[in-house]
Order: structure tokens, then sequence, then C-alpha cells
């Protein structure tokens, strides 16, 4: 969604998802220039105008863990 007019996440919405692609942007802004970083990155995502809100989403986001991938069975070895 990168360019795009983004989601506007209102008062009334407490509850958001956010993609993968979104995450890892995030997340590379956060582990590269920091925490308000990371959140101007959210931002261009999502329209979350309270800072308190922002970095709390930011601080969860961060602490999110990439999904293990599937682990290829090692080949069987010749008897």
């Amino acid at each position: 969604m990168i360019g795009g007019e983004g989601r506007k996440v209102g008062h009334e919405v407490r509850m958001f998802s956010v993609s993968q692609d979104e995450a890892a942007a995030i997340q590379k802004a956060f582990h590269e220039s920091g925490e308000w970083a990371a959140v101007v990155e959210l931002r261009r995502h999502f329209h979350i105008q309270d800072n308190v809100h922002a970095l709390n989403a930011v601080r969860s986001i961060v602490r999110w863990a990439q999904p293990p991938q599937p682990q290829q069975p090692a080949p069987a070895s010749p008897a």
C-alpha cells in the first residue's frame, strides 16, 4: 500500500490488522532508526493521530516474531 492514501483508523475503531509487509516495514524502521521512525512508518499505512496509541502499536508490532519456516525433511541417506 506504499504510495496509497492508507487506511483510516478513527477514534471509534479499537483494532486493526497489519499485513506482514507493513509489519516488516515498521520493524525495519524501528531497528534502523528507532521508535519515532517506526511511528512515522506506521502512519504511512494507518492514520493514527494519537502519539500514545501509535507508539503502543509500534511496540506491539516490533515484538512480533516471524512465523517459523517449515523445515524440509532431511534427505534419506543411502543404506
